[in-house]
């Protein structure tokens, strides 16, 4: 019976350390701005298109803008657009632009990489 017992301790740690080799967590990249077009927008004016230019900006990025993700077109790896509507610039004031970059999903869960944020002015 111990021997069996030893056999099936020694084939669980195999499989433990099997399962273990050759895993690393997949890393996701932070994404960068450099710069908004335009910075700026009239308190009260209409809708606009916000271009969004930096690096690393990953399949599945968005704007983030005021802390409210917005449907991003993604244009290439350095350049996202969104259209920012009226009612998120109703009155003066400066908001933070960021980008969130998708998690790799699967076992590791969907957490992603947030850009450093930019300041945009509502005049």
């Amino acid at each position: 019976m111990n021997k069996k017992k030893n056999q099936l301790l020694l084939l669980i740690a195999l499989l433990a350390v099997s399962i273990g080799c050759g895993y690393s967590k997949p890393k996701t990249t932070t994404p960068a701005i450099s710069q908004l077009s335009p910075s700026s927008a009239a308190a009260g004016s209409g809708q606009f298109q916000l271009e969004v230019d930096g690096s690393n900006f990953a399949t599945g990025a968005v704007i983030n803008f005021n802390g409210v993700a917005q449907a991003t077109t993604i244009t290439s790896s350095s350049k996202l657009e969104t259209m920012i509507p009226a009612s998120a610039i109703t009155s003066a004031a400066t908001v933070p632009v960021t980008v969130t970059n998708p998690g790799p999903g699967g076992v590791y869960g969907t957490t992603g990489a947030t850009s450093s944020a930019m300041n945009f002015t509502i005049n």
